[in-house]
């Protein structure tokens, strides 16, 4: 991040009243400011940002008279600038936790060796070559900070990190952040080579038994002001900050045992010390009542150190001081197995366990099993029953793990299933919400035993005939008798879809009531054979709002056997409701039984609902897309889009929306190629939404492109000009002249305007959408003629610049698909900065001033990190200011005009005098001279003021004009810095009043 990024991150805020942020050169002409700065309770810029200003500044390259870019000066400036950034970190007190919260790795990196600088480190000695005992303290303690922060930033860069990705308008901060990124890589790579000597010095240090002192800003000016004076022939070298030895050790400790147990991973023996270490740690600092110095996170240790006890075995499950991590942990490792299970039932009490731990525990002793350990299937077993009686009673589904276990138990799985929900549950002080859930489990648990002798197991048990009344036992008890009486058809597998049987008869009426409910696929077929058993009449009809589509429905209806005929319709019609609901388990389940079904006797139903499948599975792709995900489909799935768009099949009915999709969905996962050069050309013709697709990848893939790539792009437009073009109807009058009697929608058009714009909101890839918005544009603005005032995007060279035959276009359709394909781009990106200004522009030519500079706004601040950063110029272009300008005068904010022309590349004097002149303002006139940077502009308000007697507001216009940093004398370099926070400020407000 360069420095002027950096001075523009802290704005405190808009309002003219806030402070305004301390610049960083102040402080070089104020000795005194740093230390008043640094004691106030929200000092503003931070001691981090101050920091990364002085060295950032003290650190810029000098061009010399030949205009070649040179290393920084060594001059007092520079010299001044990187001690003032030393005193920042002497206020922290060297408190590395803060510095790498603040700090980057290369600017830490460089504050560090500043501090080894001013030290009197001797320069070219590697540090394990020392002798710390001999050192000055301060010298001393610098190499020790220095090395604890090498260490430190290995461990911090194993870490995994979450990588940000600039838009397409920030390549200047992408590539600020890729020279960062090149810097930080080249010093952990010089770290790791240098990490065995970094931990030699730091465990040298540990045999230094004497305290050590720190350098504070009080020292920091004492080396200033005699910098040939040896550090430890001066005072300073014990006047700083003392740190006893008992701290020190502590902190080293910690940080020696994070780089062990990083190390770890790689050698087993590692561990070992890291938990020496850690231990040493965790004493030391028990030794403390308080801790002036050590910064530490003790729950981190706590964690590092009973991981190293877990991972070395020197884990005691007697142990009070262990956590349940950690209990749990020692059990596995000793084997004791009974203990396990124990604990387990504890905590379906205690409940002191995450279930997500419970669950694992489980997992790992499963993979155990299927690795062929032994007798390990009973301790599965029970820790399946333990989870499933937590799950129960905390409300959850049961896992189909335990339902499993259900399908065949002994009865010493049942009893120790009963046990299990004996001890789960304190009869005394359990919630009535807690027994009504073990009293659904029992129910659960007798429904799912297929055994009558294990029901009545369950049924006799104490803690079944204390939680249920003695009515509910009853009914469960006879219910379990009649099933026992009856064949459970349950028991045994189908082989396949046909094979299940007709239940009892019972009420048409109810079965019907079932049919509409019911989105099992067996069960809709065991109740139509019922149905069907009844009555002969279409139950198809039962419901009116089952509904297929009208291509299917002859086909459907063609089948000769009445019951399948029901059962093809009726799946298919609930599944495609499912399918609007987005429940798609449910739509698998009933397709895939409808693609058995009617496998067997039809291939052109089969290959419907092959398509149909396909349809769904796009859907679900797509949905789970909108819903955050960035997987990329599965190869199978797009080999079967391109099967689909690739088929031949004559006769066979096929609906436009499933072709329409594909397209879509081809577009959108970039399969550009396919679409441009595979494709039939017979698929292209007959297809409309092939063609369209075809001609939108060929434009896509050929941009910005030079101008003879562009035929596909002539093809495209003269497709959708036929789309959005109007046929004239007439009529002959009595007297035999014609007349217009009205506009119809042209037939030339490959596809109706509407489904054009359905199929565009199928779309979602940015630039697919970024050519269409580009097209409309360019057709919006040929076809208003409005040269002044025209919408702006990207690519528009691209389009032809006249039409043909302008009288056959529809205007107001143009008009209204321009606006709802941008409104619709924002819902996908709202922060694509190129959708926003097309968005704005719109506004702006519709005379919607208000709305038009809420986009105008937002397009700057998404790009800026809400003006935190400069507008890039190719966002705010003369153009868009001007428009800005011309939006806040039409709204009678005047004020604002004056502001707004100071941004322009060359200040627009005439404007502003003229906006400043108005007495009708809107806006609040007087605060807004604060964000005012351009003296002349000011000294134009004085004399307004002056003339109209107004003492007040003239008095603000002095103050303003009267602060240092706008003086004419100053640096370029000042100057400009003073107009950027003025900019980011402005900016920043005007935000607040019209987001």
């Amino acid at each position: 991040m360069s420095a002027e990024a950096v001075d523009r991150v802290a704005v405190s805020g808009s309002r003219p009243s806030t402070p305004p942020q301390t610049s960083w050169f102040e402080f070089l002409l104020d000795e005194m400011l740093l230390e008043n700065h640094l004691q106030k309770s929200h000092p503003d810029p931070v001691p981090v940002q101050l920091v990364i200003q002085f060295l950032e500044q003290a650190a810029k390259p000098s061009v010399n008279e030949q205009n070649q870019v040179q290393p920084p000066a060594d001059n007092r400036r520079n010299r001044t600038l990187k001690l003032l950034a030393l005193k920042v970190a002497a206020h922290l007190k060297w408190d590395l936790d803060v510095l790498e919260k603040g700090l980057t790795i290369p600017v830490l990196n460089m504050l560090l060796n500043e501090l080894l600088c001013v030290s009197k480190v001797p320069p070219g000695v590697k540090h394990v070559d020392l002798d710390l005992s001999t050192l000055p303290p301060t010298t001393a303690m610098a190499v020790i900070i220095y090395n604890r922060w090498a260490i430190r930033t290995i461990v911090l860069s194993s870490f995994p990190e979450k990588q940000t990705k600039p838009g397409p308008h920030q390549m200047n901060m992408l590539n600020i952040v890729q020279q960062e990124k090149e810097l930080t890589e080249n010093i952990l790579s010089v770290l790791k080579e240098q990490a065995a000597d970094s931990i030699m010095v730091l465990e040298g240090s540990l045999g230094l038994k004497k305290d050590f002192y720190i350098h504070t800003l009080r020292t920091l000016d004492l080396l200033a002001a005699d910098p040939s004076t040896a550090n430890g022939e001066t005072e300073s070298s014990t006047a700083g900050l003392r740190i006893s030895a008992d701290e020190l050790h502590c902190q080293v400790h910690y940080d020696l045992g994070g780089i062990f147990f990083q190390q770890g991973c790689s050698d087993q023996l590692a561990y070992e010390k890291a938990r020496e270490h850690f231990q040493q740690a965790r004493e030391l600092l028990l030794k403390f009542n308080l801790t002036l110095h050590v910064h530490l996170d003790e729950m981190r240790l706590a964690g590092y150190w009973n991981a190293c006890r877990a991972l070395t075995g020197a884990l005691d499950p007697s142990d009070t001081q262990l956590n349940p991590y950690g209990q749990i942990n020692s059990l596995i490792r000793t084997r004791n197995y009974q203990a396990l299970v124990e604990a387990f039932i504890k905590d379906n009490v205690s409940l002191s366990l995450p279930n997500h731990l419970r669950q694992s525990v489980l997992r790992e002793f499963l993979h155990k099993v299927q690795q062929g350990e032994r007798g390990l299937d009973e301790v599965c077993h029970k820790l399946c029953v333990c989870n499933a009686v937590r799950d129960a009673l905390q409300g959850e589904v049961l896992s189909v793990r335990f339902q499993q276990l259900l399908h065949k138990p002994r009865k010493h799985v049942v009893d120790f299933m009963l046990e299990v929900c004996t001890r789960s549950l304190d009869k005394d002080r359990s919630s009535e919400t807690s027994k009504r859930k073990m009293v659904i489990f029992l129910k659960t648990l007798c429904e799912s035993l297929a055994e009558p002798h294990l029901v009545f197991v369950v049924t006799a048990h104490k803690l079944f005939t204390e939680l249920l009344k003695e009515e509910d036992r009853k009914v469960l008890v006879e219910q379990m008798r009649r099933r026992s009486a009856t064949v459970n058809l349950c028991a045994k597998p189908l082989p396949s879809f046909y094979d299940i049987p007709a239940a009892a008869s019972v009420n048409i009426g109810q079965l019907e009531q079932q049919l509409i409910l019911c989105l099992d696929a067996r069960r809709i077929r065991q109740i139509l054979i019922e149905l069907h058993s009844m009555a002969e009449r279409p139950f198809w009809r039962v419901n009116n709002k089952w509904e297929v589509p009208p291509d299917y429905i002859n086909v459907i209806l063609n089948i000769k056997d009445n019951l399948t005929k029901d059962l093809v319709y009726i799946l298919m019609a609930k599944g495609l409701h499912c399918i609007t609901v987005k429940d798609f388990a449910h739509t698998r389940q009933l397709f895939s039984a409808c693609l058995e079904l009617v496998t067997e006797f039809s291939p052109k139903l089969r290959q419907v609902m092959l398509n149909e499948m396909l349809l769904l599975e796009v859907r679900a792709h797509e949905n789970g897309v909108a819903e955050g995900s960035n997987v990329r489909p599965p190869p199978d799935l797009v080999s079967r889009v391109r099967g689909y768009l690739e088929m031949r099949i004559h006769d066979l009915p096929l609906r436009q929306i499933v072709g329409e999709e594909c397209v879509a969905f081809m577009l959108n996962w970039r399969e550009n190629e396919y679409l441009t050069l595979q494709v039939p050309q017979q698929l292209v013709m007959n297809n409309p939404y092939i063609k369209l697709g075809q001609l939108l990848a060929s434009t896509c893939k050929e941009l910005p492109g030079p101008k003879e790539s562009r035929r596909t792009a002539k093809e495209l437009w003269e497709v959708v000009v036929q789309i959005c073009s109007v046929s004239n109807q007439h009529k002959r009058n009595s007297d035999g002249r014609v007349s217009l009697i009205k506009q119809r929608e042209s037939s030339m058009g490959i596809l109706q305007r509407s489904r054009f714009i359905t199929f565009i909101k199928k779309l979602r890839e940015p630039l697919v959408l970024t050519t269409l918005i580009s097209l409309f544009v360019r057709f919006h603005s040929i076809v208003r003629d409005d040269i002044v005032n025209e919408v702006t995007a990207e690519y528009l060279a691209i389009w032809p610049s006249t039409l043909a035959n302008m009288q056959a276009v529809d205007v107001e359709a143009v008009a209204v698909t321009v606006k709802e394909l941008v409104t619709y781009a924002l819902t996908l990106n709202p922060n694509n900065q190129s959708w926003l200004i097309t968005q704005a522009d719109i506004y702006f030519v519709t005379n919607q001033y208000s709305a038009a500079l809420h986009f105008y706004l937002q397009a700057g601040a998404v790009c800026s990190d809400f003006f935190t950063k400069a507008v890039a110029p190719d966002v705010y272009t003369d153009q868009v200011l001007k428009r800005m300008i011309k939006c806040c005068s039409m709204l009678n904010c005047h004020t604002q005009v004056a502001v707004l022309c100071q941004f322009l590349r060359e200040v627009d004097y005439m404007t502003a005098f003229k906006a400043l002149q108005e007495q009708n303002s809107h806006d609040a006139m007087d605060s807004f001279y604060d964000y005012i940077w351009d003296v002349t502009i000011l000294e134009y308000l004085t004399h307004i003021h002056h003339k109209r007697g107004e003492s007040e507001k003239r008095q603000i216009a002095i103050k303003a004009i009267g602060q240092t940093e706008l003086n004419a004398s100053n640096p370029e370099e000042v100057l400009q810095l003073a107009a950027q926070k003025r900019k980011k400020k402005f900016l920043q407000a005007m935000a607040k009043l019209y987001f």
